[in-house]
This record gives C-alpha cells, sequence and structure tokens, in this order.
C-alpha cells in the first residue's frame, strides 16, 4: 500500500528528471508558466526549466483557465487523470467552473492489445485464457487507465466480468506519486493560498485512494465485506467474486446483466418501479453509513445497475468509505443541530469534524452557518436540496480554515450523489425524509441498556489499567529525573518568519560594519600616504574604497529590492 513514507525522501524526486521537465512543459504549454515560476522550480530543476520552451500554444489565450487545467491532467496521464477525478469531487477545494470541468476527465487511454492481456493471465495462473474460460472475449467492455474489463464464460457456464491491471502500471503510479508529492510540497511551502488547504495531506489521501484501487485483492475483499453486511437483504445484489481467478492484478467477479440507473427512459419501458428504486436506493446508501459505517464512496449512476424485482446493484468497489460509531454519533448530532437551527453547537460539532491549525473566529463561522440554515431550512423539505447545502458547508469550512477529514468528505460525496441520482428518477425526493429514521436509530442506540452497559465497562476497564499501570509510570519518571536523563520538549510554532528576518537584520548589520571599518581603513592608509601610489592617492586605499562603494550600492539594491528601506 502507498503511503508517504513509501513516497519518501523528496531527494528521490531528482531521479525524475525527464518526467518533471515533461509536467512542466505541458504545464508552460497551457500558459501555467507564472505558476511554475511561483512554485519557485529554478532552484531544484534549473537546467531543465531552461531547456524549456517559455511560449505557450497559441489556441490556449481563448481557452477558460478551468479548461486548460482538464487538459494538463488529461495529458498528463493516468496519476494526473485520477488526481483531477479526485479534486472534482472536493468542492470545498475548487469552484463550480473548474469542478464542472474536472468532471469531464475520462480515462481516453487505448487499451491493451489481447496478446498483453493473454500473457498477463498465463503469468497469474499459469494457464492462458483459453484454457480457463469457455470462451473470453477479446475485445474489452470497458478500458480505463488502471485496467480493463473482459466478458468471458466460465467452463461450468457463468458468465463473468474479468478486469485486468495494466502491465507496469505501478511503476508508473509511484513515480508520478513522489512528483506530485515533491510539487505538492512546494504549492504549501511557496503559495499562501494553497497553504490551508495542505495539499501534501490531499495527496497522502490519494496515495491511499489509489493504492487500494490499484490492488485488486482489496477490492475483493471490499465485495465481500459489503455482500456480508447485507446478507439476506433482497433489496440489493452483490455481484460474487470468484477467488480462483483472482489475484492482485486480476479480478474476475459474476457479470452483470442490468440496466444503469440513470437510464430513467428505458426503465420505464421495461416496466420497472421507480418509486421502489429511489427508495430502496436511498434507504441502501443510508444503511451503509449510518448502519454499517462501510459504504461505497463513488455511487454515481455508471456504478449503479438496476436488475429485474427493482433490485440495487452496486459495482466497482474499489473506493470505498468507513465512518467509526463515534463518528456516526457525531455527525447524526450535527444534522439534528442543523435542522433544528441550533447554530452554537452545530459550529462545536463540524469542530469535531475538521482538523485545523487555529481555531476560526466562532462568531463569524455561527454567523456564515446561520446564513446557510436561514437559506435551505426554512421551506419545503420536499424542495431542501441536500447536495447544494452540504458543498455550500463544505465552503465554509474552508472559508475558516477548517478540512474535514477524508472518509467524512467521503460520506459528503455519497450522500450529495445519492440525492443527485434518485432525483433524476424523482424530482420530488424528500432525502431528509428518508435520513431521519436512521438518524433517529443512531440516537436510541446510544442509549439503549447494552450500549450504555458496554461503555461503563470500557470506562471502568480503562479506569482500572490506568490506576494499576500509574505506579509502574511515575517510577519510571522518577527514575529518569534521579539519573538526569528527564527531558522537557516543547516546540513553538510561527518562530521561523521571525527568525529568517533576524537572520537577515544580523546579515545587513554585520555587512554595514566591514563596509564602514572599509571605508575607514582606506581613509587612513590614504591620509598615511603609503605607497605605491596613482596619481598622489594610494592604491590600496583608492581600491578599499571602490570596494566599499560596490558593496554600499549591493546593499542598497538589496534593500530596494524588497520595498523596504
Amino acid at each position: 500500500m502507498f503511503s508517504l513514507r513509501n513516497l519518501g525522501v523528496f531527494g528521490r524526486a531528482y531521479r525524475q528528471f525527464n518526467r518533471y521537465r515533461h509536467i512542466l512543459a505541458i504545464l508552460i504549454k497551457y500558459g501555467f508558466g507564472d505558476f511554475v515560476d511561483r512554485l519557485k522550480l529554478d532552484h531544484y530543476l534549473e537546467a531543465g526549466i531552461h531547456l524549456i520552451s517559455r511560449k505557450p500554444r497559441r489556441d490556449v489565450k481563448r481557452m477558460t483557465r478551468a479548461k486548460r487545467i482538464r487538459l494538463v491532467f488529461q495529458e498528463l496521464g493516468p496519476t494526473f487523470i485520477k488526481l483531477g477525478q479526485l479534486l472534482s469531487t472536493r468542492s470545498d477545494l475548487i469552484s463550480g467552473e473548474y469542478h464542472q470541468e474536472l468532471l469531464k476527465l475520462q480515462d481516453q487511454i487505448p487499451p491493451a492489445s489481447y496478446e498483453v492481456v493473454r500473457k498477463i493471465i498465463k503469468n497469474e495462473f499459469g494457464k492462458p485464457p483459453e484454457e480457463l474460460f469457455r470462451y473470453f472475449e477479446k475485445e474489452p467492455l470497458a478500458g480505463a487507465s488502471i485496467g480493463q474489463v473482459h466478458k468471458a464464460q466460465l467452463k461450468t457456464g457463468e458468465m463473468v466480468a474479468v478486469k485486468i491491471q495494466r502491465p507496469d502500471i505501478r511503476k508508473l503510479v509511484m513515480t508520478d506519486l513522489e512528483i506530485v508529492l515533491r510539487l505538492a510540497a512546494l504549492l504549501e511551502r511557496n503559495i499562501k493560498e494553497f497553504e490551508i488547504h495542505r495539499p501534501t495531506r490531499i495527496v497522502a489521501e490519494f496515495a491511499n485512494s489509489l493504492s487500494k484501487e490499484i490492488d485488486y485483492m482489496v477490492e475483493t475483499a471490499h465485495i465481500e465485506r459489503f455482500k456480508r453486511q447485507f446478507q439476506g437483504d433482497r433489496s440489493i445484489h452483490v455481484p460474487k467474486v470468484y477467488r480462483e481467478l483472482t489475484c492482485e492484478h486480476v479480478i474476475t467477479m459474476e457479470y452483470i446483466d442490468g440496466i444503469k440507473i440513470s437510464e430513467v427512459e428505458l426503465l420505464k419501458q421495461k416496466g420497472y418501479n421507480l418509486e421502489t428504486i429511489v427508495k430502496r436506493s436511498a434507504d441502501l446508501i443510508l444503511k451503509q453509513i449510518f448502519i454499517h459505517g462501510f459504504f461505497h464512496g463513488d455511487p454515481h449512476h455508471a456504478n449503479v445497475f438496476i436488475l429485474p424485482g427493482n433490485v440495487i446493484c452496486f459495482l466497482d468497489f474499489g473506493m470505498m468509505g468507513r465512518i467509526n460509531r463515534e463518528e456516526r454519533e457525531n455527525f447524526t448530532n450535527l444534522a439534528l443541530q442543523i435542522f433544528d437551527g441550533d447554530v452554537k453547537r452545530a459550529v462545536n460539532s463540524l469542530l469535531k469534524h475538521t482538523d485545523y491549525f487555529k481555531e476560526p473566529d466562532k462568531t463569524q463561522f455561527e454567523k456564515d452557518l446561520s446564513v446557510l440554515i436561514d437559506q435551505h431550512l426554512y421551506r419545503p423539505l420536499k424542495n431542501l436540496d441536500i447536495a447544494r447545502m452540504l458543498q455550500q458547508l463544505l465552503w465554509i469550512t474552508t472559508k475558516h480554515e477548517l478540512c474535514f477529514k477524508p472518509d467524512l468528505l467521503l460520506m459528503v460525496k455519497a450522500l450529495s450523489t445519492a440525492e443527485i441520482l434518485g432525483k433524476e428518477l424523482d424530482p420530488n425526493l424528500d432525502l431528509t425524509q428518508h435520513m431521519r429514521p436512521f438518524i433517529r436509530q443512531v440516537q436510541l442506540n446510544r442509549l439503549s441498556p447494552k450500549r450504555i452497559t458496554e461503555d461503563i465497562l470500557y470506562s471502568g476497564t480503562e479506569f482500572v489499567s490506568f490506576f494499576l499501570n500509574l505506579p509502574g509510570e511515575l517510577q519510571d519518571i522518577l527514575k529518569q529525573a534521579r539519573e538526569g536523563k528527564f527531558k522537557i520538549e516543547f516546540e513553538h510554532q510561527g518562530l521561523n518568519p521571525m527568525l529568517s528576518s533576524h537572520d537577515k537584520i544580523s546579515n545587513r548589520i554585520v555587512f554595514a560594519i566591514v563596509l564602514a571599518s572599509l571605508i575607514i581603513g582606506s581613509s587612513l592608509i590614504v591620509l598615511s600616504d603609503v605607497p605605491p601610489k596613482w596619481h598622489e592617492i594610494p592604491i590600496i586605499g583608492l581600491g578599499g574604497f571602490v570596494i566599499a562603494g560596490i558593496m554600499g550600492f549591493w546593499l542598497l539594491w538589496s534593500i530596494l529590492r524588497q520595498g523596504k528601506m
């Protein structure tokens, strides 16, 4: 699994010099030369930048900035396309125009040839497709940057979908992730407006998500867990995975022959009950979040199929979210507080769901949240736009320099997508009515005798453990103090800018002292009439004055360049 630790030391990025040049060339090609300059990449890739033409394409000037960003991601290939798709879900980071452009990102990569697919399957299972399957379609059903899907039939007669990972995709992704991490660190360091978004954290989230998507054994585990949590529920069908034909690079699962949930007219023609479909799909997503705490992170129209009997079937389990019991309870508190207009408590609940460098101005935060509540909640509930309200809530948290935790962002995305899909089938969908029973159940579970007993037992166990370990911990502290090993460490935040300023001041003072000494020394030499001379002026003294003049102009230019006298 990828992680920032695996991505490692920044210096490793130097080894991808050609890839860096390619990335910089594309950025400049689409008119982002100023952005490259602001990143201060010349400190790291001096030679590479000078070798790149600084002229963007002629037709670029006619494009919007959002479109140019989308084309940059598109041209940079699989890893950057995936990153752009992730950013398209982060409505707290990007505005509407950029969001709409990034939604257009598609994995437009030619499929691998059948010879390559055949070789991968033979390497993984020891036999070619023609020996493992009754038949195997050479042309893929679907293709993307990570893998492609082929329809096949097992020798036992079952129809299956075989997803094969592209060769060497892991090496390519790893190289690009190292570079993306480096660029994220430069964004955080050199461009102030990006600092509050913590780009390195977004890259860590992205790397973790991509590592799960690239390992089909992880997706297999997701499917099997998802199947267990809905065992016995006839309103949902989870595809079967054939483990004997599944590995890290190949996954074989039941072929689903259904209708996409977005194909409303076709569903009507086939006699499906749209009202039932909307209710079931909304309830299933809410069950995943509020009951099981394990949910599909990308339930868009291509990943939700409808089967005979109005049965819902989810596909593509690479992106899954997890939300623990405490987070579910905090979220239900937040939902109830917003619905009830309890702004003060809602702000406190939001702070529990977010990370921040410093606590925001609560008075202004409460005012912004009040405007949101007034805008959305004082209207008929059936007209309430949950997706838009959640998007605006994310914008408010970003405005106050708060950052939602990754799985909670994924949950917000899942809820928003569920409402959008539901309203395509039934414009009068009221998601709040579906949510209320689940919120109420979470509240009741917290007060159930079983839960209270569990909490008391857990707290009691922790309390006893604390007191049993306390004497030993105190003894260790006293021993370290007696041996002189006891240390207290603290870190003061915000000193670096001040220390940097102090360094500049001290350097200038030293420079000025040296300059003054040089002038005084040169004056004494001139007055002493020390040979050798030029036009009756001592050459050493004259040279000293010239050097002092150069140093003086250099110091003055340095001060003027920074705009500070």
